[in-house]
């Protein structure tokens, strides 16, 4: 059985992100380390686990959609699904969208550095992100179809390594290996 990545707090100084300063104390306030999966399921409020509910954040998606809101990446609208409405957060952006589009686009085509090691630590995440959000099909989707076999081939080179032998050979993304294996379960 693979082994599991847990979280060790490192500083619980405030960031000054609500949502993320909520994370630190509850990181701080466990009796043990917990896994990244372990995480992820608690911060999503995805867990069923009573002994832990105290460690969920509450109304995530709604918060993080709110902060987009005000950074002007997101609009809220109402929209109407048969008997009744629903909030919905669609992009007002689309600038920032497409710069994010380019920036994956580019770093596996024209930037392309064969080692997740030499990769830019934003891109890389952004990569993960897209993969476990399931909508890196979509990011080079607007390619050419040689161009999106590479793209979709290079990048499935990198998220099918093994998370656990790669954490530890470029500091600084081991979070973002141990997301990826919390994905790929």
């Amino acid at each position: 059985p693979r082994a599991s990545f847990q979280v060790l707090l490192k500083s619980d100084a405030p960031t000054g992100d609500v949502l993320l300063d909520e994370t630190l104390r509850h990181m701080k306030a466990t009796e043990s380390a917990e896994t990244v999966q372990t995480w992820i399921e608690l911060l999503t409020g995805e867990t069923w686990n009573p002994f832990k509910l105290q460690y969920q954040l509450r109304n995530v998606r709604e918060r993080v959609a709110k902060s987009l809101v005000e950074k002007g990446i997101l609009t809220t609208e109402k929209q109407n699904f048969l008997l009744f409405d629903m909030t919905t957060h669609p992009v007002s952006n689309a600038g920032e969208k497409q710069r994010l589009v380019r920036r994956l686009q580019e770093s596996v085509l024209e930037r392309w550095v064969r080692e997740p090691r030499r990769m830019e630590r934003r891109t890389l995440a952004l990569l993960v992100l897209a993969h476990s959000s399931d909508v890196l099909e979509g990011v080079f989707g607007g390619l050419a179809d040689e161009r999106y076999d590479l793209a979709m081939n290079r990048s499935k080179d990198i998220l099918e390594l093994d998370p656990e032998l790669e954490a530890p050979k470029a500091k600084g993304t081991e979070m973002i290996w141990a997301v990826l294996a919390a994905f790929n379960k």
